[in-house]
């Protein structure tokens, strides 16, 4: 994460689902901007959606900046959903950001906000497990689409 990531430690994590299908994405979402458009909302996540979504396309940069992006698909149903920051631009890189790279469009997902353990609170970013413990989080988060719907 970046240096400014102490700033984004009291956002709401939220549960990623697909707009077209309700395929749940990644539990590790957050509400974002775009850096380069400030009036674009997103998602993002900090770890690969891996079971959730495939690349499609090619690669490609946009006219706003030079990050090199690859758009990923939903794999339930196959709707483009959003894209991989493959390879960040310095002008990204030094701007305040998350240090997340995998990024959803607002209109192709929804986000559902999570609670904490307690059920009681949001679960918020600074309350997640660490680096290491993504990979467990994520698999053993076991919400059914059902949940997500609701």
């Amino acid at each position: 994460m970046s240096a400014g990531a102490c700033a984004f430690k009291n956002r709401c994590v939220s549960l990623l689902c697909c707009s077209f299908c309700r395929h749940v994405l990644s539990s590790r979402g957050m509400k974002a901007v775009l850096l380069a458009d400030s009036e674009t909302e997103l998602y993002s996540t900090d770890i690969p959606p891996s079971q959730a979504v495939d690349f499609v396309g090619s690669c490609y940069f946009t006219d706003i900046c030079r990050c090199k992006l690859k758009d990923v698909a939903c794999l339930k149903c196959g709707n483009i959903v959003g894209y991989h920051v493959i390879v960040p631009c310095k002008s990204c890189l030094l701007s305040c950001n998350n240090g997340h790279f995998w990024m959803f469009h607002g209109k192709a997902v929804f986000g559902v906000n999570r609670m904490d353990p307690s059920g009681m609170n949001l679960l918020l970013w600074g309350n997640l497990p660490d680096t290491e413990e993504k990979e467990s989080e994520e698999e053993s988060f076991g919400l059914s689409e059902e949940e997500c719907i609701r």
